[in-house]
């Protein structure tokens, strides 16, 4: 058929076949050519480090996170900048041009580059972006120069640092990222004031990178009040009274810990307080509207990562002394799972093009895309057949990973509700056009 419309082309006058394009393409390819020069270029560039940095790796990591390390790939990230891109020099590696264009765009390119070659190797790098946001997002001038400048320059020193992001408690999930249910939060860490500072007291549960975390950006409500009074602290590792409690076993993204934090008595100083106090629920919404997007790019990646495993393996086995790619019930199942990519990446490229991200719109991209990233991924478990539940295949490993995007950063139920809710806030439903 490609023959045929090549060659049907020909037949066309000058100005018709001007308006045919033939070229040999993958999406990916065209989406590419679709971007300013500098984000082109930034794309390829994320996808060769992921190829070379997480792909041999990706197996391994998964098979035994326990005793992989993931250090050595974080300090080749820190070195092609990949850890600082959230700030402008002389504080960081942000490019001038893809901040005045849209950053939210550039962290969406990369997160579906790394996360295609790895879902669990991709969100270790990615969390240190989400520890970062909140001193970018507070607003906080002094906060950003006091604490960025620092982990700039070690980075620069080869001496990578990691950061983290701490909300979710024992008793308090998803409803602590959702108005109505963080106003009924049970929380837990609290912070009393003290001489020159805070004592914190609680504990945070699921925290990416809190096993290897070198700082945190915690949330905590102060003593006596509820979420209206959170506060947001830069927790430095080395802290008294601050631990590593247990690290637990996950079913997907496993190269990426999600660890228990201790805070038993810990001293902060108030140089250590992130914007405003009581300042805590502005920038965890903030943080959340921005970091959406970029979860939904990770489905993105995740369910792109299966599609190209299926379409090799449809390619590589035979049945029936032919391809399997050849026979149009197959061709009928990857051309679906190509359609629901392509649309996962037009809803987050929409989205992270906005340069100041809103909530309804992010959380449609985290929904649709963590959703649409199973439905992929179990298509692309089911061409496999048997083969699919081998590990060394990937696919299965893939259907694993997708299935946290449904969970994190707001369960896709708490989500939705921030779509009614950001819409409620902008319209009267029912008396406006939606």
């Amino acid at each position: 058929m490609a023959l045929e419309m090549k060659h049907a082309a020909t037949d066309l006058a000058l100005l018709g076949r001007a308006l045919v394009d033939n070229r040999d393409l993958t999406f990916w390819e065209r989406d590419t050519r679709t971007l300013p020069w500098f984000f082109r270029r930034a794309r390829r560039r994320y996808r060769r480090f992921a190829d070379e940095q997480l792909r041999p790796f990706a197996l391994e990591a998964d098979r035994d996170p326990e005793g992989f390390d993931p250090l050595p790939i974080i300090a080749a990230a820190s070195r092609a900048g990949l850890q600082t891109e959230l700030m402008f020099p002389p504080i960081g590696t942000l490019r001038f041009l893809h901040g005045l264009y849209a950053i939210g765009l550039a962290a969406c390119l990369k997160t579906e580059e790394l996360c295609a070659a790895c879902g669990g190797l991709g969100l270790a790098l990615l969390a240190h972006d989400l520890g970062v946001a909140p001193i970018l997002l507070s607003g906080d001038l002094g906060a950003m120069w006091r604490w960025q400048w620092p982990i700039y320059r070690s980075i620069r020193r080869d001496e990578p640092k990691v950061m983290a992001f701490a909300i979710t408690e024992p008793s308090a999930g998803s409803d602590v990222e959702e108005t109505d249910g963080a106003s009924k939060a049970r929380l837990m860490t609290r912070a009393r004031r003290a001489d020159g500072g805070w004592v914190l007291n609680g504990r945070k549960c699921f925290i990416t990178n809190g096993a290897i975390a070198d700082y945190v950006t915690l949330f905590a409500a102060l003593e006596g009040e509820g979420v209206e009074s959170w506060t947001c602290f830069l927790i430095e590792r080395e802290m008294p009274g601050f631990s590593v409690g247990r690290k637990e076993r996950k079913l997907g993204q496993r190269a990426a810990d999600a660890s228990e934090l201790v805070l038993e008595d810990c001293f902060v100083p108030d140089r250590n307080v992130i914007g405003r106090v009581r300042g805590g629920w502005p920038i965890n919404r903030n943080v959340l509207n921005f970091s959406r997007t970029p979860v939904g790019a990770i489905a993105v990646g995740i369910a792109r990562g299966a599609l190209e495993q299926a379409l090799d393996f449809c390619r590589s086995t035979e049945l029936g002394g032919r391809p399997l790619a050849h026979y149009q019930e197959v061709q009928l199942a990857l051309a679906e799972m190509m359609i629901r990519v392509q649309a996962m990446r037009a809803t987050v490229w929409h989205a992270a093009r906005s340069h100041i991200p809103y909530q309804a719109m992010s959380s449609v991209a985290k929904v649709f895309c963590g959703d649409t990233a199973v439905e992929v991924c179990s298509r692309a478990m089911e061409l496999l057949g048997d083969h699919g539940y081998l590990h060394g295949r990937g696919v299965e490993k893939a259907l694993r990973d997708a299935r946290l995007n449904q969970i994190y950063e707001g369960t896709n139920q708490i989500n939705r509700l921030a779509v009614i809710e950001g819409q409620w806030n902008a319209e009267v439903m029912g008396g406006q056009e939606l």
